[in-house]
């Protein structure tokens, strides 16, 4: 078992549990739907949570596949993971039936889901950063539009964990998910550019 076989076990885990949370949540609202007020604001939030979930795996790999073994990366992840098990459990209401109206859940939650979701974002991107700075090689720091979006990303999740208005949040967090929804269309462009992958077990390939 390499490290970052043996880093990812504990942490891909503990992110597990964070999308366990999000789909056990989402299926208590669908089984009692006949007692539920659903809102957008709460659908909206629990997309935008599970994508950057999602992101966290990819930055596992990029950030830590060449890592040694260290119980201070262990801490990291462990932090990590664990805010956003806190922030998935909050999403959706434990009890559907006390809280039937799934938008007052969203306006007493919402600030600390997405503070957790950005202390995490924040937390990661001063862990990239120092190792770049640490192995003076801060010149991979390429790709001005995509610093940008991050920025914007940061910016889009504090004025979202704030604002009062119901347009004003909807609109923000529409963006939010957009954000991600564009980064996943890149992300299948690239792969249908490189032609996808073989089926074939090469082993079995006929020369």
């Amino acid at each position: 078992m390499s490290a970052f076989e043996f880093f990812f076990s504990f942490y891909g885990l503990l992110l597990g549990f964070s999308v366990a949370e999000l789909v056990g949540g989402l299926a208590r609202v669908l089984h009692d739907r006949r007692n539920v007020r659903f809102g957008v604001l709460t659908l909206l939030l629990a997309m935008w949570v599970a994508v950057d979930i999602a992101t966290f795996w990819v930055q596992a790999w990029v950030i830590f596949r060449n890592a040694p073994f260290n119980f201070a990366l262990l801490i990291l992840g462990l932090v990590v993971a664990s805010v956003f098990y806190v922030a998935a459990t909050l999403v959706f209401p434990r009890d559907v039936k006390a809280t039937p109206n799934l938008d007052d859940h969203f306006w007493a939650h919402r600030t600390l889901i997405m503070l957790c979701v950005l202390g995490a974002n924040v937390l990661m991107g001063l862990t990239f950063i120092t190792l770049l700075s640490a192995n003076g090689e801060l010149e991979l720091l390429t790709g001005g539009f995509r610093w940008v979006g991050i920025v914007l990303f940061m910016l889009g999740t504090l004025a979202a964990s704030f604002a009062r208005g119901r347009t004003v949040v909807i609109l923000l967090l529409s963006a939010l998910v957009l954000y991600h929804g564009y980064n996943i269309s890149q992300a299948a462009i690239d792969l249908l550019e490189q032609g996808g992958w073989s089926l074939r077990d090469e082993a079995q390939t006929p020369p």
